[in-house]
């Protein structure tokens, strides 16, 4: 279905695509460019050289297509949170929550996380959906501050063994 793989610097066209049109509604709502893709994927290329790491990011490849970024983030020794984004031509056919899935085995064996946490706009449900099919509960709402004001994220936790 989807793999999962480390961002090369030959990435940033793809994720400038990832970055762009719907896809991004529900973030910062500003596309990314290509200087600016190549700046998060250094920024992903260094956290990954860091001890202790606090922070994975893998490409999601369809067919030797990128076509997302999904992040794992260890927020205590023993919780971490995970974001995801797809590109809005491949919403609807499962990739999300196949990688999901994939970074909660990662997070739970590799990494050593007995908890992880995320969240979705409101407006989002599909988000939602991903993230129960990847074995998490919503647990309630999370304010965040956006540029239209505070707005209450719906919020999800996995358990590791649930």
């Amino acid at each position: 279905m989807v793999t999962l793989r480390v961002l090369a610097l030959d990435d940033a066209p793809a994720l400038t695509r990832v970055y762009s049109g719907a896809s991004i509604r529900h973030t910062t709502g500003k596309p990314l460019t290509l200087n600016q893709a190549h700046d998060k994927i250094r920024a992903a290329l260094a956290r990954a050289a860091e001890t202790p790491r606090a922070q994975w990011s893998w490409g999601i490849v369809h067919e030797s297509d990128l076509i997302g970024l999904i992040s794992l983030r260890r927020r205590t020794p023993a919780m971490g949170t995970i974001s995801y984004i797809l590109r809005d031509d491949s919403w609807g056919n499962g990739y999300a929550a196949h990688a999901a899935h994939q970074v909660v085995t990662a997070a739970f064996t590799t990494v050593g996380l007995n908890r992880l946490e995320a969240m979705h706009h409101p407006d989002n449900p599909a988000s939602g959906r991903v993230l129960v099919k990847a074995g998490f509960t919503r647990i309630g709402t999370a304010d965040r501050e956006t540029e239209t004001g505070t707005v209450p994220y719906e919020l999800y936790a996995l358990e590791s063994g649930a």
